[in-house]
């Protein structure tokens, strides 16, 4: 059998499937990269994208920390006794509302005080109220806001008698209706008549308010009775003015009371105001009133607001025996500082999703813009920071061996002596070694073999030098 160098032999042999299986791993383990050499550095991304991750959790912590929470479903308003002219305008205000998928629910209340102190507690579950002007004085109103006076509120007294009254000291004595307390009836009526110096001896005050208040005066039970839209009912008020024997006050101090009271307006009645046909009033009548005001908690959010607002519009934004059309609502500030997002609306209306997108829509949208506007702003950048800090401290593993690098030419420019040199040789070994350990990724290992053949330049002319001394 001829005799064949092995190599030949293996050449020109058929190799087995685990021979085969072998060459492919020593391949596979010729192929791969220098341990010095990285695809990509995950130590330095880890340094570099870590706290950017944590500042744009902490950039979206705030924005949802601060961002407005979506807007309850059911606003609750205070209104006042069932039938009252509050009580009726509320439930305008919810057909109105409701229209655009938000309900509505209308609490019953003794009047325009009692929604006061119900919209000052935290405990009861309200969000708006109707308040009259003068009610405030010992209340606690710092987290209340006005989105708007809605109409002014005549104060209707009615007494009995042929002769004719027009001053409040001419009660004295006399058994005044003047509305359950927590009404605001019963608190102007007592500001109004203690201004006047009368007080509870030897007048009598009853509680009694709407009908009740009519009927005591009508039975002659009452001297007098003082009736406002939120204890009483337009029918009522209208039944007294035509009943026989029964008047009602000309305040011919108005502008007096105007004038005392910061709150009071002085308003007109018209003659025929009531009734043309019969002339009710024959004459016209002067009153004064409050401006009743929609309260609200500072939380309302403000597209609940602007619902309000527009309800209130259509409500009140039309002509009227007390106000002219567009007059009402208006943001006049009286007891209670305008709302910001009330201003807001009265300046630009309500806002574009809110008029072009159903409510549910518009709000998601709202607050999906209130939070992702700031987290574009910050999280771009913060992206494209990060390339840019990476490459800057893969860089900085090479550039700063050029200064020792620059530190040891100088040392040779500055002729040394012998043992110098050769120390300098030694320093410069170390650099060496140092840089051959440098780990980069591939994108980088340009800027590695351009560092060595710098150590191997600075390296030869300090042989140059050893030798030719």
């Amino acid at each position: 059998m001829p005799e064949c160098n092995p190599p030949l032999c293996t050449a020109g042999m058929k190799k087995t499937p685990e021979e085969g299986m072998i060459n492919k791993k020593q391949s596979l383990r010729r192929m791969r990269l220098p341990v010095n050499f990285v695809v990509v550095s995950w130590r330095d991304l880890a340094v570099i994208v870590l706290p950017v991750l944590l500042f744009i959790v902490l950039a979206v912590w705030f924005a949802f920390r601060f961002v407005r929470p979506a807007p309850l479903d059911t606003i609750v308003i205070a209104s006042g006794p069932e039938g009252s002219t509050f009580r009726t305008t509320a439930d305008k205000y919810r057909k109105i509302i409701e229209r655009n998928g938000v309900k509505v629910q209308v609490m019953t209340s003794q009047g325009g005080l009692d929604n006061l102190h119900k919209l000052a507690d935290p405990s009861i579950r309200v969000d708006v109220g109707f308040v009259q002007g003068g009610l405030t004085d010992g209340v606690n109103i710092e987290h209340l806001k006005s989105l708007g006076s809605l109409f002014t509120q005549p104060l209707l007294i009615f007494y009995r008698g042929t002769r004719p009254i027009d001053e409040l000291s001419q009660f004295r004595g006399k058994h005044l209706a003047i509305g359950p307390e927590g009404s605001g009836t019963h608190s102007l009526a007592t500001k109004l008549l203690k201004a006047n110096g009368i007080d509870e001896k030897p007048t009598v005050l009853l509680d009694l308010a709407g009908e009740e208040a009519a009927k005591a005066l009508t039975d002659g039970h009452a001297d007098a009775a003082f009736l406002m839209g939120d204890s009483a009912t337009p029918s009522v008020m209208r039944g007294l003015m035509t009943t026989r024997g029964i008047r009602l006050l000309n305040f011919t101090q108005a502008d007096g009371y105007a004038r005392r009271f910061s709150f009071l307006s002085k308003l007109i009645l018209p003659r025929g105001a009531v009734d043309l046909g019969k002339n009710i009033p024959n004459e016209d009548v002067q009153l004064v009133g409050p401006t009743v005001e929609l309260v609200a908690r500072e939380s309302l959010h403000p597209a609940l607001s602007d619902l309000l607002i527009a309800a209130a519009r259509e409500v009140h934004g039309g002509p009227g025996i007390f106000r002219n059309a567009g007059e009402f609502p208006a943001p006049l500030k009286k007891d209670f500082p305008i709302s910001d997002d009330a201003v807001r609306y009265y300046q630009s209306g309500s806002r574009f999703l809110y008029t072009h997108l159903p409510f549910w829509l518009a709000s998601l949208t709202d607050r999906l813009l209130v939070v992702l506007i700031p987290l574009v702003v910050v999280i771009i950048p913060a992206l494209r920071l990060v390339p840019l800090v990476y490459r800057w401290r893969i860089r900085s593993r090479v550039y700063r061996w050029y200064g020792v690098l620059m530190a040891i030419e100088r040392e040779i420019f500055s002729d040394p002596t012998a043992q110098e040199k050769q120390e300098l040789l030694k320093r410069l070994d170390r650099v060496g070694e140092a840089v051959n350990r440098i780990k980069l990724p591939l994108s980088f290992a340009d800027q590695l073999f351009v560092l060595r053949s710098h150590v191997d330049m600075v390296r030869d002319r300090l042989a140059h030098d050893i030798s030719g001394s």
